[in-house]
């Protein structure tokens, strides 16, 4: 495709190294450095098993989106497939909920990493470091996508060389071979009260904790889509995310609980792998994990704005948002979907400093279960889409595993877990939340549904 169209259509800027980069390291955020040590503190040695259960839903979810990604590459992604497979309400509601889950997270990411510059430079104030760190992205967004692919690929090579770095230097710890260090052997996994010293019901709770640590492992099938080879990408992406979940994750916090043990009160306070770094006797830990959490923070800010403004053009393709998002520059940027994403985001950063905190708190907890909304769409739409395909006679090139159990069990489980947070306390406000929300967004749809009854409704609009 060229990069030069009618002004209403994507760009291909994305090469296969930016693609390979964005998929092996795009998911990991400051959850997997500073959040995972909250789990552990919740769920002890057994966060393991949480882990493992967050990361095997992820790795079936995403194989039922490069099914259906493989087969109709869109920048719109899962948003799109709902639309075909369920209903234009799914296709809109779930588009719109993806658009403000990746919107609250940009002052959140921008926020954080604010934070940590505003600690070596304490003169300056934190919102003046939030704003030039969202604006710097923002403009590098609005150049091409191929300035994303760079950014984000020089982000993810430092996180991908940090983890490695620290899996070799725990491992080492673990085997005695670090001079000086306090730490080794795993016998931490057994010794504090047993594997699951707080129960099964601790675990569940990580596992919610854990779960969001994944979201964002479906945005190579929204890049891909502005790439030369959209199918072999997410082919790629798809067959690696098992073993980038099985060595960044599990491995990594394996280490972590055999090295420390799980009630260490470090964990929660300073981090996980700052804890660990510490006690090996690694010199200037805390500058070191501070600078991989700054370019993990600022590397997630860079894909919630690329993000939000993918889904925010494909809506507007579908004719369920301003028709002035899906306009694109002479290089196939959707420059009006960059800034109305971005402009939103600084509402929230607004509502943040001048209403009360309740305001803010509930606008974090409406995005609360939308992970979980994501995911349970994915599958019901590959559930209906592969139906749909045999019926035709279509021949599936990158099959679901297991068709249809597998993809049944993920539905029940993914209906289970939010029964869960339903009924506990701790995660009840964030089903409320999440539910007003989709309540509003499914209304909202409904009427620009009815609206637009006898209009061309552009849901047959395909690739990007």
């Amino acid at each position: 495709m060229s990069t030069k169209h009618n002004h209403n259509d994507l760009g291909s800027g994305l090469k296969q190294r930016h693609v390979t980069m964005l998929s092996i390291a795009g998911v990991i955020g400051a959850g997997l450095f500073v959040g995972s040590g909250h789990a552990i503190a919740e769920a002890g040695p057994a966060v393991l098993l949480a882990y493992a259960a967050a990361g095997t839903l992820v790795v079936l979810v995403m194989r039922m989106l490069a099914e259906m990604a493989i087969a109709q590459p869109d920048t719109g992604s899962f948003s799109t497939y709902a639309d075909r497979a369920i209903g234009h309400w799914a296709g809109f509601t779930i588009g719109w909920l993806y658009w403000w889950f990746w919107v609250l997270v940009i002052p959140l990411e921008a926020n954080a990493a604010a934070g940590i510059l505003h600690a070596w430079f304490p003169d300056i104030a934190v919102w003046v470091f939030t704003l030039v760190i969202t604006l710097v992205l923002t403009g590098t967004n609005l150049l091409n996508v191929k300035n994303y692919g760079e950014f984000e690929f020089w982000f993810a090579l430092i996180k991908v060389i940090a983890i490695v770095g620290f899996i070799i230097l725990g491992a080492a710890a673990v085997f005695g071979f670090v001079p000086g260090s306090q730490v080794s052997g795993v016998s931490h996994i057994v010794d504090t009260v047993g594997f699951m010293p707080n129960g099964l019901g601790a675990v569940v709770a990580a596992m919610l904790t854990t779960m969001f640590s994944f979201m964002g492992t479906e945005i190579v099938t929204i890049a891909a889509a502005e790439s030369k080879d959209p199918g072999k990408q997410i082919t790629k992406a798809t067959n690696s995310v098992i073993w980038r979940i099985f060595l960044f994750y599990l491995v990594s916090i394996f280490l972590v609980v055999a090295l420390v043990p799980w009630n260490n009160p470090a964990l929660p306070a300073i981090g996980s792998y700052q804890t660990v770094l510490n006690l090996i006797g690694v010199p200037n830990a805390k500058m070191i994990v501070d600078v991989v959490v700054l370019v993990a923070v600022t590397s997630c800010l860079n894909s919630a704005l690329y993000t939000s403004s993918r889904m925010l053009y494909s809506l507007s393709k579908r004719g369920d948002a301003p028709k002035m998002a899906q306009r694109t520059s002479q290089g196939g940027t959707p420059y009006w979907a960059v800034l109305l994403s971005t402009a939103a985001a600084f509402l929230a950063v607004f509502a943040n400093y001048v209403a009360p905190a309740q305001v803010f708190d509930f606008l974090l907890a409406s995005s609360g279960a939308i992970a979980l909304l994501v995911y349970l769409v994915i599958a019901v739409s590959q559930l209906r889409m592969r139906k749909q395909r045999e019926l035709k006679g279509e021949k599936v090139e990158f099959k679901m595993w297991a068709f249809p159990v597998l993809t049944w069990a993920v539905i029940v489980f993914i209906v289970a877990v939010l029964t869960v947070m339903a009924i506990r306390v701790d995660h009840r406000i964030e089903i409320v939340a999440t539910g007003l929300l989709t309540i509003a967004v499914v209304a909202a749809g409904l009427l620009v549904d009815r609206r637009r009854k006898g209009q061309p409704q552009g849901r047959t609009v395909l690739g990007n």
